[in-house]
């Protein structure tokens, strides 16, 4: 920026030899220099390398718009955002033009008499790549105004103009992005005859203001988003408009539980403090992960609606608070995070679904209990032999004595809020429990001991092999055929917890 200080006229411009080029061909060339240069573009975006980036980086080589057409939470914007790292880090623009003009292109009245005006001694600025990106919301109540602009009439009276003279024009977003990289998102949500008026922008090059034709080449790359549920129910886009866009890039969710742990530990806001307190270990990371890819094929959740990966970063913020204030209310110097804290994360998964009838009738909590259910569900059998082939086994199962000690009538409450001292204990106090877990995972610390010990209960629950049942602050934990009992003739404890909205 030093150098660019130096080069403040026209003639300074001149002397350096610079050329102009459309934003199309600056993208289009910085992504060949880093493409030569096998530079990482893009950071940030996590399981995209083989799909939506090479499609993206294609169409900005062909110099094409694009609609990224994706379900909600997919990094749409996001990328959106990224591509002005494609854009030269400073460009020149004539000093005092509010569309920041081309010295050597000038398109408006302003900058056309600015250069006649002035010649060589025309003032020069300098613009930075953040400033030349522009972002609108499609809403229903966005006017052709906003985007394009209107005549003033203050403009036209104050200097005596008729409406027909581009100078008495108020630009709208649309032509103050020129140079620029301009993104609507939500598409679908713009008015049919609010796309109409973008054919002439994409096409044409020209505009029209209150019936007034005005030739103004802009040079914008356009970025649309859009969702393909608005796109089929809540609105469309007209067809002559996707018709002008030349690249449609679908986006998609992550397509592993690794890939999906990248985003959530990349995004998740935790504290230092948090960070250096409270233990996540591996499996409950998974878990989070899981409940999203649970929800996704749910019967009681809308698939099309789809499931964001904001989910998975407030879940697992959610998970780290909850372990959080435990340690605080025990004041303890530090913690592990149990599967008791999935009762925090709760509240993160309700606001994020959105639930057919059958979800309806079941009510939001309940239905997010149950995704973390199955999510246990899945990731016990890979921790722990399936219960359901033991049964058709003629091996002995691992998981006798502690079925058999609960058939004999004992139970325990895991409370989310037990002192670390009293979780251990409590675990401990099921014989066989700590001996499957040294018998299948030899080599743990006592936190990922306990963890698994806990996680081996509510498996087996999952499993039916033990009961579950749900309290304001925990879960209880006894045999499976007592549940049943006490269940099919009545029990005060279900009916209190059923006002409470638990099952």
């Amino acid at each position: 920026m030093n150098k660019l200080n130096n080069i403040k006229t026209l003639a300074d411009l001149k002397a350096t030899g610079y050329l102009s080029r459309s934003v199309k061909e600056e993208l289009r060339e910085n992504l060949i220099t880093q493409l030569k240069n096998k530079e990482a573009g893009f950071q940030g975006i996590i399981g995209y390398e083989e799909t939506v980036i090479p499609d993206l980086q294609t169409a900005i080589l062909s110099k094409h718009n694009i609609l990224l057409l994706g379900l909600r939470g997919q990094a749409k914007t996001r990328i959106a955002r990224l591509m002005i790292n494609l854009l030269d880090e400073y460009v020149p623009y004539i000093e005092g033009s509010e569309l920041f003009e081309d010295p050597l292109n000038p398109i408006s009245w302003f900058g056309r008499n600015a250069i006649e005006t002035h010649g060589d001694k025309t003032p020069i600025s300098w613009l930075h790549r953040s400033e030349r990106y522009t972002e609108k919301l499609a809403t229903p109540d966005v006017t052709v105004a906003d985007l394009i602009g209107d005549v003033d009439p203050i403009k036209a009276a104050t200097m005596k103009l008729t409406y027909s003279d581009e100078r008495v024009i108020h630009y709208g977003l649309i032509p103050r992005a020129h140079r620029g990289i301009f993104v609507i998102n939500e598409l679908p949500d713009l008015q049919a005859r609010i796309q109409v008026s973008l054919f002439n922008i994409l096409q044409e090059k020209d505009i029209q203001i209150r019936g007034f034709k005005l030739r103004l080449p802009l040079d914008i790359q356009f970025v649309f988003t859009a969702n393909p549920e608005d796109y089929t129910n809540r609105g469309a886009i007209v067809t002559p408009l996707k018709d002008r866009i030349e690249s449609q890039i679908l986006t998609h969710y992550p397509r592993s539980v690794e890939i999906s742990r990248k985003i959530t530990q990349q995004e998740a806001s935790l504290t230092k403090q948090q960070i250096d307190t409270i233990e996540a270990d591996g499996l409950v990371k998974d878990l989070v992960e899981q409940i999203a890819f649970e929800a996704r094929n749910s019967e009681y959740i809308d698939k099309k609606s789809g499931v964001s990966a904001r989910l998975t970063i407030s879940a697992f913020e959610n998970l780290i608070s909850n372990a959080e204030r435990r340690m605080l209310i025990n004041g303890e110097q530090s913690t592990s995070v149990r599967i008791s804290d999935f009762l925090g994360v709760i509240p993160a998964i309700t606001g994020k679904i959105e639930l057919v009838y059958e979800g309806e009738l079941e009510g939001p909590a309940k239905v997010a209990n149950i995704l973390v259910g199955k999510a246990i569900k899945t990731l016990m059998i890979t921790y722990f032999p399936d219960p359901e082939k033991l049964k058709k086994s003629k091996n002995a199962s691992p998981y006798t004595e502690i079925i058999n000690w609960f058939g004999s009538g004992n139970s325990v409450n895991v409370l989310d809020d037990l002192p670390g001292k009293d979780y251990k204990n409590l675990l401990l106090k099921v014989p066989g429990l700590k001996s499957v877990v040294k018998e299948f995972h030899p080599r743990l610390s006592e936190n990922q001991q306990l963890l698994l010990m806990e996680f081996l209960l509510h498996g087996l629950a999952e499993f039916s092999q033990v009961s579950k049942s749900f309290l304001d602050n925990g879960f209880a934990f006894s045999d499976m055929f007592n549940s049943l009992f006490s269940t099919e003739f009545g029990n005060d404890e279900d009916d209190y917890n059923d006002e409470k909205g638990r099952y």
